[in-house]
């Protein structure tokens, strides 16, 4: 289960979290709702391709991914959205669209936008539609070290 992978790495750093239960929601705005969390602390994880290589960014709830400014800020040649089918067996524990914004744990880059910064804590869906956890953003930024880039932009 990908919760107790992700429990069991925070605990072995002595991170401070909490794990929220909630109603079953897919997308990231709908879970900070369920979840009673501001959107712009939710944070979604999208799987994409830098060329040949697969990365995971990570940006508000409300936001959407501007891949002119990702394929910009990454120096990529090619930046696309990877399919569910491209990246499930990545995540074989994980639900589909619930994985948690760790990629250190799969061996895979993480972006962030430099936007998620902005709020003390940081909150993700914790590999369940369900569940959800919220640390502090210097605790996932020391344990994560991912790329600070800016590439989120508001939904219309």
């Amino acid at each position: 289960m990908p919760v107790e992978k992700l429990r069991t790495f925070l605990d072995e750093h002595h991170v401070k979290y909490v794990t929220l239960k909630h109603s079953r929601a897919f997308t990231a705005q709908e879970i900070a709702d369920h979840a009673h969390i501001p959107g712009r602390e939710m944070a979604k994880t999208v799987i994409v391709w830098l060329d040949q290589h697969m990365a995971m960014v990570v940006l508000p709830a409300p936001d959407m991914i501007n891949l002119d400014d990702l394929r910009a800020a990454t120096g990529a040649h090619e930046v696309r959205l990877a399919s569910e089918r491209e990246f499930s067996a990545v995540f074989p524990n994980c639900e589909v669209g619930a994985m948690p914004p760790f990629g250190n744990l799969w061996d895979l880059p993480v972006f962030v936008d430099q936007r998620l910064r902005e709020d003390e804590h940081i909150a993700f869906s914790a590999g369940s539609h369900t569940e959800v956890i919220r640390l502090a953003f210097a605790d996932f930024e020391r344990l994560v070290r991912p790329g600070v880039l800016e590439f989120a932009e508001a939904r219309a």
